[in-house]
């Protein structure tokens, strides 16, 4: 699974953030990870640096899992790791529902 991580101009992206982001990603869809062949991962400031507000980190993930359409999803929140932290659970709700069911289709469930 290859995963990006991209960040607007009002969102320092360090290495360590997207280092942090890989890991946190690679550990929630390791039970997938066969299947999704890519992440990209999505981090804005929506009020920028000049303003500063709640629930104004917004992260939106889009999983490509092999032979299918991508999925994502998004959360906006006070911090970009909570913005990221709630993504990625959404995330993992989708993929359960749709991997899912096309686990059920080939095992004839």
């Amino acid at each position: 699974m290859n995963v990006q991580v991209e960040t607007d101009s009002n969102v320092h992206g360090s290495e360590a953030l997207k280092e942090r982001a890989t890991i946190m990603i690679e550990s929630a869809l390791q039970h997938h990870g066969d299947q999704i062949t890519r992440v990209e991962v999505h981090l804005t400031d929506e009020n920028s640096r000049a303003k500063s507000g709640k629930r104004d980190k917004r992260c939106v993930i889009e999983a490509r899992p092999a032979g299918l359409p991508p999925v994502a999803a998004r959360h906006t929140a006070d911090t970009v790791e909570a913005a990221l932290t709630g993504a990625i659970e959404k995330l993992q709700r989708v993929l359960e529902r749709s991997l899912g069911r096309l686990n059920d289709k080939r095992s004839g469930t």
